[in-house]
Protein backbone atom coordinates (compact mmCIF):
# COMPACT_ATOMS: atom_id res chain seq x y z
CA UNK A 1 0.00 0.00 0.00
CA UNK A 2 1.35 3.43 -0.88
CA UNK A 3 2.02 6.08 1.73
CA UNK A 4 -0.76 8.20 0.22
CA UNK A 5 -3.35 5.59 1.24
CA UNK A 6 -1.95 4.98 4.68
CA UNK A 7 -4.56 5.94 7.25
CA UNK A 8 -5.77 4.98 10.67
CA UNK A 9 -8.39 2.50 9.47
CA UNK A 10 -5.87 0.54 7.41
CA UNK A 11 -3.31 0.54 10.22
CA UNK A 12 -5.70 -0.98 12.73
CA UNK A 13 -6.97 -3.53 10.22
CA UNK A 14 -3.45 -4.68 9.40
CA UNK A 15 -2.50 -5.04 13.03
CA UNK A 16 -4.29 -8.35 13.06
CA UNK A 17 -1.84 -9.86 10.56
CA UNK A 18 0.60 -10.95 13.28
CA UNK A 19 -0.80 -11.60 16.76
CA UNK A 20 0.88 -9.26 19.23
CA UNK A 21 3.16 -10.65 21.88
CA UNK A 22 2.65 -9.31 25.39
CA UNK A 23 5.55 -8.55 27.68
CA UNK A 24 5.77 -9.45 31.32
CA UNK A 25 3.20 -7.80 33.60
CA UNK A 26 1.16 -6.53 30.63
CA UNK A 27 -2.25 -7.90 29.70
CA UNK A 28 -2.51 -5.76 26.56
CA UNK A 29 0.15 -4.21 24.33
CA UNK A 30 -1.27 -0.76 25.09
CA UNK A 31 -0.59 -1.27 28.80
CA UNK A 32 2.90 0.07 28.09
CA UNK A 33 1.20 3.49 27.98
CA UNK A 34 -2.11 2.87 29.77
CA UNK A 35 -0.97 2.35 33.35
CA UNK A 36 -3.45 1.77 36.18
CA UNK A 37 -3.26 5.48 36.99
CA UNK A 38 -4.00 6.46 33.40
CA UNK A 39 -6.88 3.99 33.17
CA UNK A 40 -8.31 5.48 36.35
CA UNK A 41 -8.15 8.95 34.79
CA UNK A 42 -9.76 7.63 31.60
CA UNK A 43 -12.56 6.17 33.71
CA UNK A 44 -13.05 9.48 35.49
CA UNK A 45 -13.03 11.46 32.23
CA UNK A 46 -15.33 9.06 30.37
CA UNK A 47 -13.01 7.48 27.77
CA UNK A 48 -12.16 4.15 29.46
CA UNK A 49 -14.99 2.14 27.86
CA UNK A 50 -13.87 3.09 24.36
CA UNK A 51 -10.25 2.15 25.08
CA UNK A 52 -11.31 -1.07 26.80
CA UNK A 53 -13.11 -2.06 23.58
CA UNK A 54 -9.96 -1.22 21.63
CA UNK A 55 -7.89 -3.45 23.93
CA UNK A 56 -10.11 -6.48 23.40
CA UNK A 57 -10.60 -5.83 19.68
CA UNK A 58 -7.63 -5.16 17.32
CA UNK A 59 -5.64 -3.32 19.95
CA UNK A 60 -2.18 -1.89 19.42
CA UNK A 61 0.57 -3.76 17.62
CA UNK A 62 4.08 -4.70 18.70
CA UNK A 63 5.23 -5.84 15.27
CA UNK A 64 6.08 -3.74 12.22
CA UNK A 65 3.47 -4.20 9.49
CA UNK A 66 4.18 -3.55 5.78
CA UNK A 67 2.14 -0.36 6.00
CA UNK A 68 4.15 0.93 8.96
CA UNK A 69 7.39 0.01 7.17
CA UNK A 70 6.25 2.01 4.14
CA UNK A 71 5.33 4.97 6.31
CA UNK A 72 8.77 4.90 7.98
CA UNK A 73 10.56 4.60 4.63
CA UNK A 74 9.00 7.87 3.49
CA UNK A 75 9.97 9.91 6.53
CA UNK A 76 12.96 12.26 6.48
CA UNK A 77 12.82 13.04 10.20
CA UNK A 78 11.51 11.84 13.53
CA UNK A 79 11.65 12.72 17.22
CA UNK A 80 13.43 10.44 19.70
CA UNK A 81 12.54 10.66 23.38
CA UNK A 82 14.64 9.22 26.20
CA UNK A 83 14.88 9.74 29.95
CA UNK A 84 17.67 9.40 32.48
CA UNK A 85 17.62 7.28 35.63
CA UNK A 86 15.80 10.05 37.51
CA UNK A 87 13.07 10.17 34.87
CA UNK A 88 14.11 13.53 33.40
CA UNK A 89 12.89 13.41 29.77
CA UNK A 90 14.73 14.60 26.69
CA UNK A 91 13.57 14.84 23.09
CA UNK A 92 15.90 15.01 20.12
CA UNK A 93 15.06 15.67 16.47
CA UNK A 94 16.71 13.31 13.98
CA UNK A 95 16.78 14.05 10.26
CA UNK A 96 18.19 12.66 7.04
CA UNK A 97 17.23 11.46 3.60
CA UNK A 98 13.86 9.66 3.40
CA UNK A 99 14.24 6.17 4.82
CA UNK A 100 17.28 6.87 7.01
CA UNK A 101 15.39 5.18 9.85
CA UNK A 102 15.69 1.56 8.78
CA UNK A 103 13.43 -1.42 9.41
CA UNK A 104 15.79 -4.24 10.39
CA UNK A 105 13.31 -6.89 11.51
CA UNK A 106 9.72 -7.53 12.63
CA UNK A 107 10.27 -5.51 15.80
CA UNK A 108 13.58 -3.78 15.14
CA UNK A 109 14.46 -0.31 13.84
CA UNK A 110 17.87 1.27 13.54
CA UNK A 111 19.65 4.39 12.44
CA UNK A 112 23.19 5.67 12.17
CA UNK A 113 24.13 8.22 14.83
CA UNK A 114 26.19 10.85 13.03
CA UNK A 115 28.59 13.33 14.57
CA UNK A 116 26.63 16.19 16.14
CA UNK A 117 26.94 18.80 18.89
CA UNK A 118 28.61 16.26 21.20
CA UNK A 119 26.34 16.82 24.21
CA UNK A 120 25.68 13.04 24.30
CA UNK A 121 22.45 13.44 26.30
CA UNK A 122 20.67 10.67 24.40
CA UNK A 123 23.63 8.31 24.80
CA UNK A 124 23.86 9.01 28.52
CA UNK A 125 20.15 8.54 29.02
CA UNK A 126 20.19 5.19 27.21
CA UNK A 127 23.11 4.02 29.32
CA UNK A 128 21.01 4.65 32.43
CA UNK A 129 17.57 3.81 31.05
CA UNK A 130 16.88 1.85 27.82
CA UNK A 131 13.25 2.94 27.52
CA UNK A 132 12.72 5.17 24.51
CA UNK A 133 10.00 6.56 22.27
CA UNK A 134 9.85 7.48 18.57
CA UNK A 135 7.38 10.04 17.23
CA UNK A 136 6.93 10.08 13.45
CA UNK A 137 5.17 12.95 11.69
CA UNK A 138 3.78 13.23 8.18
CA UNK A 139 2.90 16.93 8.17
CA UNK A 140 1.57 17.29 4.61
CA UNK A 141 -0.95 14.47 5.13
CA UNK A 142 -1.54 15.19 8.86
CA UNK A 143 -0.53 11.72 10.11
CA UNK A 144 1.49 10.69 13.13
CA UNK A 145 2.75 7.42 14.54
CA UNK A 146 3.83 6.75 18.13
CA UNK A 147 6.28 3.95 18.87
CA UNK A 148 7.21 2.75 22.36
CA UNK A 149 10.27 0.59 22.89
CA UNK A 150 13.79 0.20 24.16
CA UNK A 151 16.96 1.43 22.51
CA UNK A 152 20.61 0.42 22.66
CA UNK A 153 23.79 2.11 21.47
CA UNK A 154 26.00 -0.05 19.25
CA UNK A 155 29.65 0.99 18.75
CA UNK A 156 32.45 -0.42 16.60
CA UNK A 157 30.24 -2.36 14.18
CA UNK A 158 31.30 -1.33 10.63
CA UNK A 159 28.99 -3.84 8.96
CA UNK A 160 25.97 -2.45 10.80
CA UNK A 161 27.04 1.13 10.09
CA UNK A 162 27.24 0.33 6.37
CA UNK A 163 23.72 -1.11 6.49
CA UNK A 164 22.32 2.00 8.12
CA UNK A 165 23.86 4.73 5.97
CA UNK A 166 25.31 5.54 2.58
CA UNK A 167 28.99 5.63 1.69
CA UNK A 168 29.10 9.43 1.72
CA UNK A 169 27.98 9.62 5.37
CA UNK A 170 29.85 6.56 6.60
CA UNK A 171 32.83 8.54 7.88
CA UNK A 172 30.50 10.65 10.06
CA UNK A 173 28.96 7.67 11.88
CA UNK A 174 29.96 7.53 15.56
CA UNK A 175 27.65 4.69 16.59
CA UNK A 176 24.33 3.11 15.72
CA UNK A 177 21.14 3.12 17.74
CA UNK A 178 18.92 0.04 17.57
CA UNK A 179 15.33 0.37 18.67
CA UNK A 180 13.21 -2.63 19.73
CA UNK A 181 9.51 -1.96 19.19
CA UNK A 182 7.29 -2.79 22.16
CA UNK A 183 4.10 -1.09 20.98
CA UNK A 184 2.91 1.37 18.38
CA UNK A 185 -0.24 3.24 17.51
CA UNK A 186 -1.48 5.87 15.10
CA UNK A 187 -2.88 9.22 16.22
CA UNK A 188 -5.79 11.12 14.74
CA UNK A 189 -4.97 14.13 12.49
CA UNK A 190 -6.61 16.62 14.85
CA UNK A 191 -4.65 19.85 15.43
CA UNK A 192 -1.82 18.95 13.03
CA UNK A 193 -0.91 21.99 10.93
CA UNK A 194 0.14 20.88 7.42
CA UNK A 195 3.75 21.79 6.65
CA UNK A 196 5.60 21.24 3.40
CA UNK A 197 9.27 20.78 2.64
CA UNK A 198 11.07 22.41 -0.28
CA UNK A 199 10.85 19.08 -2.13
CA UNK A 200 7.09 18.86 -1.50
CA UNK A 201 6.57 22.36 -2.87
CA UNK A 202 8.87 21.78 -5.85
CA UNK A 203 6.85 18.72 -6.86
CA UNK A 204 3.81 20.97 -7.34
CA UNK A 205 5.51 24.10 -8.63
CA UNK A 206 7.83 22.53 -11.23
CA UNK A 207 4.99 21.35 -13.54
CA UNK A 208 3.45 24.84 -13.33
CA UNK A 209 6.78 26.48 -14.18
CA UNK A 210 7.21 24.12 -17.12
CA UNK A 211 3.73 24.93 -18.39
CA UNK A 212 4.37 28.67 -18.08
CA UNK A 213 7.56 28.27 -20.11
CA UNK A 214 5.61 26.40 -22.80
CA UNK A 215 2.95 29.11 -22.99
CA UNK A 216 5.53 31.88 -23.12
CA UNK A 217 7.26 30.05 -25.99
CA UNK A 218 3.96 29.85 -27.86
CA UNK A 219 3.31 33.56 -27.32
CA UNK A 220 6.67 34.39 -28.79
CA UNK A 221 5.39 33.09 -32.14
CA UNK A 222 2.75 35.82 -32.28
CA UNK A 223 4.94 38.73 -31.22
CA UNK A 224 6.22 41.06 -33.96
Amino acid sequence: MSDDKFDEEVVHKNKGVTPPTIGAHRQYVSDIAFTDTIKRIQEKRGSRKAYARMETDAGWADRITPDLASFIANRDSFYLATANAQGQPYIQHRGGTPGFLKVLGPDRLGFADLRGNRQFITLGNLEENPKAFIFLMDYPNRRRIKIWGEAAVIANDPALFATLTDEESLTKVEQAILFTVKAWDVNCPQYITPRFSALDIAAHITPLENRIAELEAELQQYRP
